[in-house]
């Protein structure tokens, strides 16, 4: 799946891809990439995720924007497809924010396979 057809899975605005290139220099990392992901969060269920990579995989969807590669692997993209992402910096902090159109799924246990919600296959919290 290429993410440069004629609508971009997930939006960077230009104040978040600043904010990552200003990141990236610091840290001096050339040939780096911004990688977006779900992961499963326990008991909370799902959380965003972003890091600085290096490791493109061959089944990453990737995107340029704003002179930012974004990485995302195949099981995220359905999660995030729609997703803005921007850089608030506001007197009482700063950071990324992820405004994602889409419900996540809510079982507990973390799953993205939401038969394992749906099955039980989730033992639940505290268990």
């Amino acid at each position: 799946m290429d993410l440069n057809d004629q609508s971009t899975p997930i939006t960077l605005r230009v104040e978040a891809a600043h904010a990552v290139q200003t990141l990236m220099a610091q840290k001096n990392l050339s040939g780096y990439s911004l990688r977006m992901f779900i992961s499963g969060g326990g008991c909370s269920g799902f959380q965003y995720g972003m890091a600085l990579d290096n490791r493109e995989r061959e089944t990453d969807l990737k995107t340029t924007q704003h002179g930012v590669q974004v990485l995302v692997d195949e099981v995220s993209i359905q999660y995030l497809r729609g997703a803005t992402v921007d850089f608030i910096n506001e007197p009482g902090g700063s950071g990324f924010k992820i405004t994602n159109p889409n419900p996540m799924p809510s079982c507990g246990c973390g799953s993205a396979d939401e038969a394992d919600c749906a099955s039980g296959g989730c033992s639940g919290c505290g268990d």
